[in-house]
């Protein structure tokens, strides 16, 4: 994008979940590009300060089992960036065990689709007015998901309790990840936002380490640190998206996985199961 042949504008682009693993490498690739301000948000304050002062960029702090901090987070970057080009939403993880946070809400549910959701609603409108660009983290694992029309309506409450399956529940938010950019599309893609939806594979990080079924062993054993993606690796369709021009390098509301279009779960092209799930989402975090 430019405002002449002579003066490139360069890109604002936001990574969160960026003090490790993919996120950590998309904002160093990012930044080696040259032509984009990268900016880095994550939870952990030594690791996230540590990647920003690497690579010379800004590193916001926020919780997203916290959506005060999510909330805090977008005040901030409103302040500070009067032009947000591209937010990546990367921030997420697989949680063991059923914890309700200080929200009310089903810890995996909120880290990996509430909050990245509430974030990608309170900076709408700089992205707009850039014509910029949604893309999130999602996965595999939403073949999955156990959500239906019917469920949405509890996900993220204490009716999930007896049934928690870790790995389902991962699944519910990643299939969440992908009706959100399917729902983003068809409410503002005529306004200039485009959105994408990322399976970066099974990568070799911290994600799933505390996870005390077969999917955690695997994620700290040695067979899986040898068949595991690196984080580099991991993170080529995000870098690739996200520097990337929507409409000319990539079509929006897609779901990509090694590089090109990937195949989905029906219920992800369900219209009426992203609507619901919109419409839930924006209750739970009001």
């Amino acid at each position: 994008m430019t405002d002449d042949a002579q003066h490139p504008v360069r890109r604002t682009v936001v990574v969160t979940g960026a003090s490790d693993g993919i996120g950590a490498a998309a904002v160093r690739a990012l930044a080696a590009d040259g032509r984009h301000d990268v900016v880095v948000v994550g939870r952990d304050p030594d690791r996230t300060h540590r990647v920003a002062d690497e690579i010379g960029a800004p590193a916001y702090l926020a919780d997203f089992a916290h959506l005060d901090q999510v909330r805090d987070l977008a005040d901030r970057l409103r302040a500070a960036h009067p032009r947000i080009d591209v937010l990546v939403n990367n921030a997420g993880g697989l949680f063991p065990e059923h914890v309700v946070t200080a929200d009310g809400l089903e810890t995996t549910f909120q880290v990996d689709h509430l909050a990245p959701f509430l974030l990608t609603r309170l900076l709408l409108d700089r992205l707009l007015a850039a014509g910029g660009a949604v893309v999130t983290t999602s996965s595999a694992a939403h073949h999955r998901s156990s959500l239906t029309v019917d469920r949405a309506g509890v996900l993220g409450g204490p009716a999930d309790t007896l049934r928690y399956v870790p790995f389902r529940a991962y699944g519910d938010a990643k299939l969440a990840n992908i009706l959100f950019t399917r729902e983003l599309h068809r409410r503002y893609h005529r306004e200039g936002l485009a959105s994408a939806a990322v399976h970066p594979g099974g990568v070799a990080t911290s994600f799933a380490g505390t996870s005390r079924d077969v999917f955690g062993w695997f994620y700290r054993s040695s067979l899986g640190k040898r068949v595991l993606r690196t984080p580099e690796d991991g993170a080529r369709d995000l870098v690739r998206l996200a520097a990337g021009r929507p409409g000319v390098d990539w079509p929006s509301g897609q779901y990509w996985a090694s590089g090109r279009i990937a195949r989905v779960d029906r219920r992800a092209d369900d219209p009426e199961l992203a609507r619901v799930l919109w419409e839930r989402s924006e209750q739970l975090v009001a």
